[in-house]
């Protein structure tokens, strides 16, 4: 499955984007936010040299209904705050994705990592340029676990011609050093290598290809 990695520049209408640029020095962690049509509630670490200022001006923001000090010591603070502009959750929310905390903004912009059909990531785009926020792609890659790809054999076997410098150059372990320390018969060891192999690098050049075609598109 498709993961992205996304900067987005927050609009000058949103408080978070208004406060974050006032203070580049300051840290946004967004831990946790839920948002409805009318109202959004958010979770959020703040670090930075002037956070008394900083938690001022966003208590004294138009659209904080609600400013919570949870904890505060030295320069960071803990705080939940509910907003009537959750502009950043709308997107996710109207295409579907999943938004993958913690999130980190910083000068006005937000860094997002997503993971999701390609179908989605495309529908998310739209809904940025509905909403007027900018955004810019960063990475795309496809996103694979290896049990996903390789049966629990083959991936133990990996992992150990790995530990044991099978792939080394120049080797530490032959087949037959491998076999052995695998406890199964050296013909079992080469065909169950060969065919976790077959399918590592058959992935690998599908993978390079879908991202080759990204960058073009």
């Amino acid at each position: 499955m498709p993961r992205a990695n996304l900067t987005l520049t927050i609009p000058e209408s949103v408080w978070i984007g208004e406060v974050s640029r006032a203070h580049p020095e300051a840290t946004f962690r967004i831990l946790a936010a839920l948002a409805d049509d009318d109202a959004g509630v958010g979770l959020a670490e703040v670090t930075s040299q002037n956070l008394s200022s900083i938690l001022s001006e966003i208590n004294a923001s138009d659209s904080i209904v609600e400013l919570d000090i949870l904890r505060q010591h030295g320069d960071e603070a803990l705080i939940q705050f509910e907003t009537t502009m959750p502009l950043l959750l709308f997107p996710v929310q109207d295409s579907g994705v999943p938004l993958e905390m913690p999130f980190t903004i910083e000068e006005g912009e937000a860094n997002w990592e997503i993971t999701a059909p390609q179908r989605r990531l495309s529908e998310l785009g739209n809904q940025f340029e509905q909403f007027g926020i900018p955004f810019t792609v960063n990475e795309i890659h496809q996103h694979i676990e290896p049990t996903q790809l390789l049966t629990d054999s083959q991936l133990e076997l990996v992992r150990t011609a790995i530990e044991q410098g099978y792939y080394d150059t120049p080797r530490r372990c032959s087949l037959t050093d491998l076999a052995a320390e695998s406890d199964v018969a050296k013909s079992t060891c080469s065909e169950t290598l060969h065919r976790a192999e077959e399918k590592i690098m058959k992935r690998f050049v599908e993978d390079l290809s879908e991202a080759t075609s990204t960058e073009r598109t």
